[in-house]
């Protein structure tokens, strides 16, 4: 098995989204982790810019060939920007998870938010536990 990729500049949440701080703006993906056990990914079901979303809550789904996930908010906040090209071609989150097959970006509510999130080693960890 290859060596699952791990950015040192991301944050994790236990349900495989990573997110990258910038301000108070986050930018949100599933890990490579994620979408090699997904496999080969068909479909991405974003919500719609302007919607609000709460930590935990389903924001969408990803549909790969034998299997449908939910995709989990790690943090609150409103949907600023979703990434349209994964709409003809949600192949690029297989092909580059941590660059252009990036899911949103939002407006964050609470910093606080981020205190319950996994640093790298920390998801390393629970990868090995996994």
């Amino acid at each position: 098995m290859s060596e699952t990729k791990i950015p040192d500049h991301l944050v994790y949440s236990e349900s495989h989204e990573w997110i990258l701080q910038d301000s108070d703006i986050a930018t949100i993906g599933i890990t490579d982790f994620a979408q090699t056990e997904l496999g080969d990914i068909v479909f991405v079901e974003l919500p719609e810019i302007g919607e609000h979303l709460e930590k935990g809550e389903a924001f969408g789904t990803v549909e790969a060939v034998k299997t449908v996930a939910d995709l989990l908010a790690p943090i609150s906040g409103e949907i600023l920007e979703i990434n349209e090209t994964l709409e003809e071609s949600a192949e690029q989150i297989n092909k580059d998870a941590y660059g252009a097959g990036w899911m949103l970006k939002i407006r964050i509510d609470d910093p606080d938010d981020f205190q319950h999130l996994l640093n790298p080693s920390e998801y390393a960890e629970l990868l090995d536990n996994h």
